[in-house]
């Protein structure tokens, strides 16, 4: 008898599809909020920490309250995602989709309805709601976890990338596809800001809903 514990079973594909369209929406997200925003991020909380230590040092068109605004709206979603796996048993990706769509939908149209310029009421607003919607989603994806996406955080894919040897090709392919999907939202936001911000929100909206017919 085999002293060898059980095998985990692959990851259907799916789910990775899902956490790679999402890790392509991170980069519209932050691409909209960093850009047209403020210089804040919604999803990058360990960007958001550095730019709030520069603020506070009095380095000169760095925010203060934006990234306090971001920590803390990402923190009362990551909560929300922790109560629903506590209560569920285990975690449902399509319930943080749906969460995620009603918020960046709720923020596109904010955005589309309103002259949103970094500083004011309004664009803290759609901060929050979009800091929500990626404190919602981390806490789910972490508990999923699924190696290599985390849909949000890059450092340890890259340190992964350079420090693994070739056996861990496998590995190394949805480290190439993570950094490739953040990249081209980021490209992606990038563009559509310089005209619009409701637009790349409201494509990440559609991108979350679209996707809970294809996760369990």
């Amino acid at each position: 008898m085999s002293g060898a514990g059980p095998r985990s079973s692959p990851t259907p594909r799916a789910l990775v599809a899902a956490l790679l369209a999402l890790t392509t929406t991170t980069g519209v997200v932050d691409a909209v909020c960093f850009i047209g925003l403020g210089r804040v991020f919604t999803a990058n909380m360990t960007g958001n920490v550095v730019l709030l230590g520069f603020g506070l040092a009095g380095t000169d068109g760095l925010p203060i309250l934006a990234p306090l605004v971001s920590l803390a709206a990402f923190a009362g979603g990551a909560a929300v995602g922790g109560v629903l796996i506590r209560r569920h048993g285990r975690p449902r990706l399509r319930v943080a989709l749906a969460g995620e769509a009603l918020l960046a939908g709720t923020a596109a149209i904010v955005c589309a309805a309103t002259d949103v310029r970094a500083g004011t009421v309004v664009a803290g607003v759609v901060i929050a709601l979009l800091a929500t919607a990626m404190g919602l989603r981390n806490a789910i994806v972490r508990k999923l976890a699924v190696a290599e996406l985390t849909t949000t955080v890059l450092t340890m894919t890259v340190t992964g990338l350079a420090a693994d040897g070739p056996a861990a090709a496998k590995a190394h392919v949805r480290r190439l596809l993570a950094l490739g999907a953040m990249l081209i939202g980021a490209l992606a936001g990038a563009l559509l800001v310089q005209h619009t911000l409701w637009v790349p929100l409201g494509l990440v909206a559609v991108t979350a809903l679209a996707l809970t017919r294809a996760v369990d």
